[in-house]
Order: C-alpha cells, then sequence, then structure tokens
C-alpha cells in the first residue's frame, strides 16, 4: 500500500533491528523501501540488504554532506549501479547548511551523479538544504532533467519553496515528503505539499533521522512511513488509498527498473 522512497535501513542503528523493522513495514502495509548509499564504503553493506530482501532496491552515490570520504567517478557510479537492485545514483545535491568554505568540491561531486545518470539512465535522488539557486542551476547546467534528456529523478526530504518544487518538476523532477512535514513548524512545506500535485509527489522516511508525528523525536524506520501518507492525505483532503496508490505508482514508475 506505502512504498518508503528513502530511508538509510543499512544504519546501525536500524540494521541491528532488521526483523523488527520488516515486521513494522508489514504491520503497516509498507510493501517496498529504497535504502539510499551515502558513500562509497559502505556502499556494499546498502546492496547486500537489496539481494537478501525482494522488497528493498537500493541506490549508489555519495552524500554531499560527507567530506572525508572517497570521491566517486562518473566511471565508478556507472560501474556499481550496473545491477538489477540498484534503482537510482544517489543521494546527491548540494548542502551549505552543515558545511562552510569552498564547495566547489561538493558541487564537482554533483555533477559527477549527474553525468552517471544520463549514462545509466538511472534516475537521481537529490538532497538540497541552503543550496537550491546552485542545485537547480546545476541541474539545468549539466542536463539533468527530462527536458534536457536526462531521466531526472527526486527531490528527497523535501523542505524549500514552492518555486523551487515548480522549478524541479519542470525539468521532470518528483518531490518526496517526509515526517517532517507533519511538524507543527512546518507551516510553509505544509503550504507546498497542498500546492505540489499528487502525481508529482512521493513519501518518505529518510529514517533514522525525522519521526513524523506522533513518533517524533524517537528513532524512525521504514514502518512510519504510512504516518506520513495520512498526514498528506488530511492536509490535501484526499483520501489514504488515493494517496498510497498515487505516491506507489510514481514511484515504480520513476524508477522504473523496480518491480512491484
Amino acid at each position: 500500500m506505502f512504498i518508503d522512497s528513502h530511508c538509510h535501513i543499512n544504519f546501525p542503528e536500524l540494521a541491528v533491528r532488521m526483523p523488527e523493522i520488516l515486521a513494522k513495514m508489514a504491520e503497516n502495509q509498507v510493501t517496498h523501501a529504497l535504502c539510499v548509499s551515502v558513500d562509497l564504503p559502505d556502499f556494499p553493506q546498502v546492496l547486500a540488504l537489496a539481494e537478501q530482501y525482494p522488497h528493498i532496491y537500493a541506490s549508489v552515490g555519495v552524500h554531499p554532506d560527507y567530506e572525508d570520504t572517497p570521491e566517486p567517478t562518473v566511471q565508478q557510479l556507472v560501474e556499481l549501479s550496473n545491477h538489477p537492485k540498484i534503482i537510482a545514483i544517489g543521494e546527491t545535491g548540494l548542502d551549505y547548511y552543515r558545511l562552510e568554505g569552498d564547495l566547489e568540491w561538493q558541487r564537482e561531486r554533483f555533477r559527477t551523479h549527474i553525468r552517471a545518470s544520463r549514462e545509466t539512465g538511472k534516475p537521481l535522488i537529490i538532497h538540497t538544504r541552503a543550496a537550491s539557486s546552485d542545485t537547480i542551476r546545476i541541474m539545468k547546467e549539466e542536463g539533468a532533467g527530462l527536458d534536457a534528456g536526462g531521466v531526472a529523478g527526486v527531490m528527497h526530504c523535501f523542505t524549500e519553496s514552492l518555486e523551487v518544487a515548480q522549478a524541479a518538476m519542470e525539468q521532470g523532477f518528483y518531490i518526496s515528503f517526509s515526517g517532517i512535514v507533519t511538524f507543527k513548524s512546518a507551516k510553509e512545506l505544509q503550504e507546498v505539499a497542498k500546492a505540489v500535485p499528487l502525481e508529482r509527489m512521493l513519501i518518505e522516511t529518510d529514517s533514522p533521522y525525522l519521526a513524523p508525528v506522533p513518533f517524533r523525536g524517537r528513532m524512525n524506520e521504514p514502518g512510519y512511513v504510512a504516518h506520513v501518507g495520512e498526514y498528506i492525505a488530511t492536509l490535501k483532503g484526499v483520501s489514504l488509498r488515493d494517496v498510497a496508490a498515487q505516491t506507489s505508482e510514481n514511484f515504480f514508475k520513476l524508477f522504473s527498473t523496480a518491480k512491484a
């Protein structure tokens, strides 16, 4: 019924609870999850989970916050993504919130991922924080979007303005909302979620972080994505069934190498 389009269940705090994590997914009718890579040294763990469990998929990429980690090349990403359970490139993008100074290396890393996406035909998972202008600019310059011959992707854990969402959607990207949208303080983001068409939306946990209300402050997990879906349904005045069905359809449309 639901799909967690972005989680990190390979992180130790979740990996040690895998039977419980999978049971909670089943209990909450979360049928699939995408385990997202953040660096190359830990990528084998991500892939191993996807190989072990039929309903878990994986990506390959290096997060923009990881400064002291092996830098990927286009060829590396292309080769590592050549596996049926690797359905996306990322997460990648720009983050000017956590890091300061000369971040040209971050922008070059982002360009590397976009080029790998274009070469493989696998969608991008994009992280952007306090860097939306450069993110959208580089997406356009590197031809990440459908309008430029790319395969687009998803703006994950979206917290930016409606204008940024529209700029991404114009390039063919989906907008993914996490538990943040359920927070009382997230009024502006809730307005963005109201405005983004359900046909362009995904839902996610970004677990183990950002647990939705009523679990805020606890460790997050994929089973809780159902609560994100419930909140979106209430916010948009549509049925939970419609949110679940449309966001799941969107997931398989975007990540077309994944099998339902």
